[in-house]
């Protein structure tokens, strides 16, 4: 099992809550459901587990619900496993296909019979009303692909390594060079599969990228149909389309999104709600240019000029010819890959919780 930092704030929300439900969001195909289902076994006796989309019948029976009472023994009758207070984590997945549910979670959760889970694939408006309604009564973790540190656990590098990375760049001590070698080539190895866990997983199985890429594939495929699913209807064309320019806008000198390259398109206002659309569904990371760099920077953004990077590393470098990744594995890029060391550190901040933004000047860099 993947060892993923998530789990000790699910731990923290079992032992600290009050009456509040978790709900864990994120893209699809970043682990939600696997660890979600890890944390039950440690935590619980049992648990009972609905998915909305694998099961449309209980899909509309959930939304046929008519109050709290009748949403539990709704959840009570289609459960494959006894429900038993204090000791039965109620798990819905995919929850962002039945939002009028969590209304009625919030009674339930109230009286504290039992604990609840709900997990979503962020794709679209459904989960942010959800996460609006009601306050109080969720606790909210969005989890993303494993970052760097996570993927060095995955491949064998003791937990104790990074502590002592730290402690170096804090008293600003050489690190060892066995250490360093090590290190980096983990780094290079990440830039191609990056975190995603089947990537990952498909990496550790075999030590090669031809499976890899057929599962980044795979989940690029997912992107692809949720687009088609869960973006407004007017929008599906314009929102992929601009899911498909990120690779090619990523190798330009500047890796600033062109929406010259949009047809039809010259203004950003023509299409924010699509790119707004792509971030919320963490399929997409935007980071927006500042005029100085002078706190607080909200106020300096200037949307209008933006780099769009992939949510992962490993699915941008996955939609670029293979060969190219003998010169990531060597440490030696073309001049036209830094948008995939730009990707990284994008996906590494927005991982521990940074917003994203940049500042470029002629005399200084950016």
């Amino acid at each position: 099992m993947l060892k993923r930092k998530a789990m000790d704030r699910f731990r923290f929300w079992k032992e600290n809550k009050t009456k509040q439900a978790l709900l864990v969001t994120g893209a699809r195909q970043v682990g939600k459901t696997f660890l979600i289902r890890a944390f039950a076994e440690e935590k619980y006796t049992s648990i009972s587990e609905f998915n909305l989309v694998q099961s449309p019948d209980i899909k509309a029976s959930f939304k046929s619900a008519k109050n709290a009472d009748d949403l539990m023994l709704r959840i009570s009758v289609a459960s494959g496993t006894p429900l038993v207070r204090g000791e039965t984590l109620i798990f819905i997945d995919e929850i962002q296909e039945c939002p009028e549910v969590v209304t009625y979670i919030k009674f339930l959760v109230d009286r504290g019979d039992y604990d609840f889970v709900l997990s979503g694939s962020l794709l679209g408006v459904e989960l942010e009303n959800i996460q609006s309604n009601p306050v109080g009564y969720l606790t909210v973790i969005t989890m993303f692909p494993l970052d760097f540190e996570e993927f060095c656990w995955a491949n064998g590098l003791d937990v104790d390594v990074f502590p002592t990375l730290r402690n170096a760049f804090e008293t600003k001590t050489s690190v060892p060079d066995y250490l360093h070698e090590r290190l980096m080539d983990l780094f290079h190895r990440y830039l191609i599969i990056g975190g995603m866990p089947d990537a990952v997983v498909a990496f550790l199985q075999n030590g090669q990228v031809d499976q890899v890429r057929i599962a980044q594939k795979g989940i690029l495929d997912f992107y692809e149909r949720d687009i088609s699913k869960y973006a407004p209807k007017e929008r599906r064309l314009v929102i992929k389309n601009i899911f498909h320019l990120i690779p090619s806008q990523l190798t330009s000198q500047t890796r600033r999104f062109k929406l010259s390259e949009i047809e039809n398109i010259k203004r950003y206002t023509q299409i924010s709600d699509e790119f707004l659309w792509l971030t919320k569904a963490n399929v997409a990371l935007a980071v927006y240019n500042i005029n100085a760099p002078v706190r607080p920077l909200l106020i300096n953004e200037s949307q209008s000029l933006f780099k769009l990077f992939q949510s992962d590393v490993g699915l941008l470098s996955s939609q670029y010819p293979k060969q190219s990744s003998l010169s990531l594995l060597d440490g030696k890029p073309g001049a036209n890959m830094g948008g995939i060391y730009e990707n990284f550190v994008a996906q590494e901040l927005k991982a521990h919780g940074f917003d994203l933004r940049y500042f470029s000047k002629h005399k200084i860099g950016e």
